[in-house]
């Protein structure tokens, strides 16, 4: 008698940004910039869990996580990028993105409340590329099978 499978759903690793920790930042005229947020590129037609993890900010808290979160996208017009769900993971968000309009970067931002009283904002960028229909130019590099090479984006790698 043959027994069905159950399936345990991870978040994939693929789409995860983590906080920077907090550590301090050096005095004087030359403090160097926060290094921007961003998930890897996503075509109009996917529909991605995206992960977005605040571990750092709780560190030596071990009991504490996530208690409420709250999200923002933008831009936020018709056919743009839209949430589909957002959950918590002890000290991960865990959102399901949908949508946008191709060469449009938004910026999804992400109020977390944790249940020890901590509050965090930040803002990630996920850019937004017609990755299933990208056509590759004449001088593009292919495989032996003649699909083209293309770089983490998407795009084609010529030979220029």
């Amino acid at each position: 008698m043959s027994t069905p499978a159950s399936h345990l759903w991870r978040p994939s690793n693929a789409r995860y940004v983590q906080i920077d920790g907090f550590v301090a930042t050096p005095r004087g005229p030359q403090i160097p910039p926060a290094t921007p947020l961003v998930w890897p590129a996503k075509d109009p037609g996917d529909t991605l869990d995206y992960v977005f993890d605040i571990m750092p900010a709780l560190t030596a808290n071990p009991g504490d996580m996530i208690a409420t979160l709250d999200v923002a996208i933008s831009p936020a017009n018709p056919g743009d990028l839209t949430m589909v769900s957002a959950s918590a993971d002890g000290p991960r968000a865990v959102l399901w993105l949908s949508g946008g309009q191709a060469l449009t970067n938004y910026t999804v931002t992400i109020n977390i409340t944790t249940i020890g009283g901590r509050a965090l904002a930040r803002s990630v960028a996920l850019p937004v590329l017609a990755l299933a229909s990208v056509p590759a130019p004449a001088s593009a590099l292919t495989t032996p099978g003649g699909q083209s090479l293309t770089d983490p984006t998407g795009t084609p790698i010529t030979i220029f």
